[in-house]
């Protein structure tokens, strides 16, 4: 799944190629594309037409597009596989090409949606006060928004009861932090992904707190992770920071700190890695009998 850095990426993008324009007509090329609209494709085409698109937002990693004219914004979810690319109107449709959004003036490009696996999607919702999609006002702020509370955010973790990468995870505590990126911040702030967050003093988790904006600043800088094609900004460029990773990924090499293989175990139906070394396992509670 693409995480903060390389939604931000293609906000970004869509910011300098698609604010300001207006829509002259949206094709919907395949039902499931639209399914979290539910009122259906030719609903979600025609009530785009006419309108003109805002300033792209984001928050974590949900990404939208407001109607500027309206209280409603589309909504893009990119799943698994999800692209958005501003493409030449006279260029070859893609092979997975399930949504189409022309505009009305003569910059000569369209937004395209594509999506191999068509689990991602675009869908139209009404806004909060707030100017998010209501879908998605559960979702909290992430650690690169400027009003993120991070004494908050220390104060929330440790009344989890729950490890810290499950804490980092939780998109209702901090949002936009993935599996690779979570692994990342780990190894740099030298905690194993079970440490529990009740343990964590207020120093240690503002200490994590940086490495996790370190590593996706960073991560922003080169344009992203990709370990395939699928990750693409909107001009179907990859980004660079997997070449960089110090844990994820990276099983049985050498940890870049102190030269010990790095392991990978089975987590929540994904992978964690980290150095056995630099980030010690806590010990087992031990129980009264």
């Amino acid at each position: 799944m693409p995480e903060l850095p390389e939604v931000e990426v293609v906000r970004r993008g869509l910011e300098r190629w698609v604010s300001g324009r207006t829509i002259a007509e949206a094709q919907v090329l395949h039902p499931r594309s639209v399914r979290r609209h539910p009122a259906g494709a030719e609903d979600f085409a025609a009530r785009l037409k006419g309108h003109i698109v805002g300033i792209a937002r984001r928050r974590g990693k949900y990404l939208w597009l407001p109607l500027a004219d309206t209280d409603a914004s589309i909504l893009g979810h990119l799943g698994m596989s999800g692209q958005l690319l501003v493409q030449p109107e006279d260029a070859a449709d893609e092979k997975h090409l399930r949504i189409r959004i022309r505009f009305d003036d003569s910059l000569g490009t369209e937004l395209r949606f594509v999506d191999q696996r068509t689990f991602g999607g675009l869908s139209l919702h009404d806004n909060t006060p707030e100017g998010l999609p209501e879908v998605i006002a559960h979702i909290a702020r992430d650690p690169l928004d400027p009003a993120f509370d991070d004494a908050a955010f220390q104060t929330a973790l440790r009344l989890r009861r729950t490890t810290v990468k499950r804490a980092l995870l939780d998109q209702s505590l901090i949002s936009g932090v993935g599996n690779i990126y979570a692994d990342e911040a780990l190894w740099r702030a030298k905690l194993h992904y079970e440490r529990p967050t009740a343990t964590l003093t207020r120093p240690r988790s503002a200490e994590l707190l940086r490495h996790v904006r370190d590593v996706m600043n960073e991560a922003l800088a080169v344009g992203g992770t990709s370990f395939d094609s699928l990750y693409v900004n909107v001009n179907g460029e990859s980004g660079y920071f997997d070449r960089s990773l110090d844990a994820y990924g990276r099983e049985d090499e050498p940890c870049r700190r102190c030269g010990t293989p790095m392991r990978r175990r089975p987590w929540m139906n994904r992978s964690s890695y980290f150095c056995p070394r630099c980030q010690r396992p806590p010990r087992p509670t031990r129980t009264l009998s």
